[in-house]
């Protein structure tokens, strides 16, 4: 792991980082930030489409809540970087920024775009190593991340003490955003499909056993067509998974909303460490 800068920030440091990566076989980034004082848990925050490393640290308004709960976080690229695969750049919604923290089966994306691996296994892995918090992770995100980061945290329910998202793209398979990168990722798989999106796990019988909070801006242009929140919220009424799903009026996509709500996020995954 190679420190590429550092910037002292609310009695912590932030780090931009790289290293070389076994999933994805190319070298991949992300930013940190981490308090001076002891360190009581790391926070995993997976960005939406067009995003990188840098979106969330220098948006989001985090640091000084997370300097004063004593948590760190950490926050990966969206997707492998510098690959030129076939189709790879594109759009805004299958390839280069929208790995979509899913395994990819069809050619060519198979051997790189392996980002549920590299969060769920590989990162998680690095983090106890470099970071020394134990299994006290967490895992949250934004849109396509907040996706991420709610079919991981089913997933890997034993790995994660806590999940939240903000607008997450909840059913993705129903999605103009999640079906284009479905079909390059997966092709027809129906099976691979169901995995990798939050309301068919859901209706499944998937579960934590802990609540989910989840914050979704009425304004956000992107709710009832390509979010899908609701679905989500239908398939949970029958399920054993508790969600706490706040609309917020008047908000919208941007990170102007998370900034917002970001203290509520990171005190939400403090209590679970």
């Amino acid at each position: 792991m190679n420190v590429l800068k550092e910037h002292k920030c609310f009695n912590g440091t932030v780090r931009f980082c790289q290293h070389d990566s076994s999933q994805t076989k190319t070298k991949m980034n992300f930013s940190t930030f981490i308090p001076d004082g002891p360190v009581k848990g790391c926070l995993i925050w997976l960005s939406g489409l067009t995003c990188n490393e840098e979106n969330f640290i220098t948006k989001a308004g985090s640091q000084k809540y997370l300097s004063e709960a004593g948590l760190m976080v950490i926050c990966p690229d969206t997707s492998p970087r510098g690959l030129n695969l076939p189709g790879e750049h594109d759009g805004i919604e299958f390839g280069s920024g929208a790995g979509f923290y899913i395994d990819a089966t069809t050619e060519g994306y198979k051997d790189h775009y392996r980002m549920y691996s590299y969060i769920a296994n590989e990162l998680y892995t690095l983090i106890q190593k470099e970071f020394k918090v134990g299994d006290n992770i967490s895992i949250f995100g934004h849109s396509m991340g907040g996706h991420g980061a709610l079919i991981i945290g089913l997933r890997e329910k034993n790995k994660f003490k806590s999940v939240s998202a903000f607008a997450p793209v909840s059913n993705p398979q129903k999605s103009p955003w999640g079906s284009k990168a479905f079909v390059g990722y997966f092709g027809q798989d129906q099976k691979e499909w169901d995995l990798n999106d939050t309301t068919a796990l859901i209706t499944a019988g998937v579960s934590r056993d802990n609540e989910i909070l989840i914050d979704q801006g009425s304004a956000d242009p992107f709710l009832k067509e390509r979010l899908l929140l609701n679905n989500l919220v239908e398939a949970a009424k029958g399920s054993k998974q508790k969600l706490n799903v706040r609309l917020q009026q008047g908000y919208d996509h941007s990170y102007y909303f998370i900034a917002t709500f970001i203290e509520d996020h990171i005190q939400f995954h403090a209590k679970h460490f």
